[in-house]
């Protein structure tokens, strides 16, 4: 009697196992491998019911009959539970993917922001820098006339030189600002050195810079993303920040790079502990894009700590 309940039982099992194989098939995407187990395991169930039908009409003849059919039992029982784990392993999987693609989704986004961001910054140096130059020289040019003495247009002619000067410089700088034509001559060290001198600072305002990086060049890629990376910190700082001291330490190590940035100014609030807001969800889009990480101070209004490590192999290091 026990034994045809355990058949019973493995029967359920075996035809169970069968159901969960068969789910799975469109997620193994119609695998003719899987098929063939799903199969396997509907032949299983089928052989478990003969069993327990030949128990139940014929009795057991011998004593291995019924070693063999404790066996059977005990088979079902294992492949029901590795079906089982299967479909766990599968939903574990479809977890992995629905994350990963939101994490793509979410660095999709922080790129787009960054990009319509530049773009932003690019359309406003246009129109309050070159804009109001080019307009002053076209008044000043409109203003000359034959009809005025030499002398006065000679003043006009030199406030238009004065004004294409001017022009000239705000191309330059807002060049500068789209390819930093520093970082590809002279490196990384120059081009963060020149940067922080353009920059017009707060009265009283205190800037430590330490940068050693042993004279290195790196891949452009790493060296344009870490640049960009200071700049959109220290802009944070002089815009959000209210603080009146900023320490910058960029080292130089066998396999990597590490970048130690901290101001004394109010601090991240504490919900935009996810490096949200304020431009930092671009700065952790570009730390990952190069394979880094990044860390940041999780105290509110105490000031402002992040270090982030990039590794470097020898492939994106250059002499």
């Amino acid at each position: 009697m026990v034994l045809q309940f355990a058949l019973i039982i493995s029967v359920l099992l075996q035809f169970g196992a069968f159901i969960i194989t068969i789910k799975l098939i469109p997620k193994t995407r119609f695998n003719g491998s899987w098929i063939m187990i799903s199969a396997g395991f509907l032949l299983m169930a089928i052989r478990r019911c003969i069993e327990l039908i030949q128990l139940i009409y014929i009795p057991p003849i011998s004593h291995d009959f019924t070693i063999s059919n404790w066996i059977a039992v005990l088979i079902s029982v294992l492949m029901f539970a590795g079906a089982f784990y299967i479909n766990r392993i599968f939903q574990l999987q479809d977890k992995i993917d629905k994350i990963r693609k939101e994490n793509e989704s979410k660095i999709l986004g922080a790129i787009i922001r960054t990009e319509e961001k530049e773009r932003q910054i690019f359309s406003k140096e246009l129109h309050d820098g070159l804009g109001p130059i080019l307009s002053n020289i076209k008044m000043t040019l409109s203003a000359m006339s034959s009809k005025l003495d030499e002398e006065k247009n000679l003043i006009l002619l030199q406030k238009s030189d004065h004004a294409t000067n001017e022009a000239i410089i705000a191309i330059k700088e807002i060049s500068n600002k789209l390819s930093p034509h520093n970082l590809e001559r002279y490196g990384l060290e120059k081009a963060i050195k020149n940067f922080i001198a353009g920059i017009h600072f707060p009265v009283n305002f205190e800037i430590n810079l330490n940068l050693d990086l042993n004279n290195k060049r790196f891949d452009f890629n790493i060296e344009l993303v870490i640049y960009r990376i200071i700049g959109e910190l220290v802009t944070n700082t002089i815009k959000h920040a209210c603080a009146t001291q900023l320490q910058i330490n960029l080292l130089y190590f066998h396999n990597g790079l590490q970048i130690l940035y901290s101001d004394n100014g109010k601090g991240l609030p504490v919900q935009k502990e996810k490096l949200g807001g304020m431009g930092l969800s671009n700065i952790e889009s570009r730390v990952k894009s190069i394979g880094g990480t990044i860390e940041k101070s999780k105290s509110s209004y105490k000031g402002f700590f992040t270090k982030i490590e990039i590794p470097i192999h020898s492939h994106n290091q250059t002499k």
